[in-house]
């Protein structure tokens, strides 16, 4: 790996990590693209790495949510003198990752032997077509009961939780896609499904990144060190701009223009993996 690919896959991991047109399938597009025929040591690790730094990314744009969550942010009085408090607890960010990382732990060798570019592809149409659905649904027959992040009730958690597994099961499908989807069905609006799905990624990529960093670190070497760091950082930058520029877009970006990304990917992976 040189300086320019590492930079071309952290531009990659950054942007794509957390939009609903999944991470996994471009990362394997780009790796294919750029000559490596298969993923090694080395390259998952850096994959990890490049993950972390999206991680930093949004947890500094939600960094006051977390505190509040956390019992450690500042909170402003009301004109009346009432201290306002967030509805949003620790309870439903547990209910939306718990489900996710029980079959994560338990199943973690079968996840991974179901990992293929066969089936990043059907992934990424079934995704899209979830996506298609999910914000039909929203729009036309279901009533938004949470238009806000602090309206989210523990049921509506716990759903966007369930979708969540799907992403787990089947690399390629999108963990935002899932739970951004998971909560429209549920009746949250599309912008507080898109923070409860960015909030939650924070605890449950930091577990399941640093315990795959438990089979890596011996990839840290003074070689590696340096592409090491230039990816971090440049996810970190990319992640964070893409989040921003997203939750500021987000009414007018439907999931349906995100569907018809994948299916266009969809169509690319089929032509350079599949054939």
């Amino acid at each position: 790996m040189d300086t320019i690919t590492a930079i071309i896959l952290a531009v990659v991991e950054g942007i794509t990590e957390f939009i609903p047109v999944s991470s996994t399938g471009h990362m394997i597009l780009t790796t294919r693209l750029l000559g490596f025929a298969e993923q090694n040591s080395l390259m998952k690790t850096y994959e990890i790495v490049i993950q972390l730094g999206a991680i930093l990314a949004i947890a500094l744009v939600y960094r006051q949510r977390v505190l509040n969550l956390l019992g450690l942010g500042r909170r402003s009085q009301s004109r009346g003198g009432v201290m306002p408090a967030s509805r949003l607890n620790l309870l439903h960010v547990i209910l939306g990752i718990a489900p996710a990382l029980a079959v994560a732990f338990f199943a973690r060798d079968f996840i991974k032997s179901l990992f293929g570019a066969t089936t990043v592809l059907w992934a990424l149409v079934a995704g899209g077509i979830l996506m298609i659905i999910a914000e039909w649904v929203n729009r036309r027959k279901i009533r938004i009961t949470a238009h806000e992040l602090d309206d989210l009730s523990y049921g509506q958690a716990l759903a966007i939780g369930l979708y969540q597994i799907i992403s787990v099961l089947w690399p390629g499908f999108s963990r935002s896609g899932s739970t951004i989807s998971g909560g429209m069905l549920s009746g949250v609006s599309y912008k507080a499904s898109a923070d409860f799905s960015f909030l939650i990624a924070i605890p449950i990529m930091c577990a399941a990144s640093g315990y795959e960093l438990l089979d890596s670190y011996r990839d840290f070497t003074s070689d590696t060190i340096g592409f090491f760091v230039v990816g971090f950082l440049v996810s970190f930058v990319v992640a964070y701009a893409v989040v921003i520029l997203f939750m500021k877009w987000i009414q007018k970006i439907r999931l349906t223009h995100f569907a018809i990304y994948r299916f266009i990917l969809a169509a690319v992976f089929w032509l350079f993996i599949m054939r």
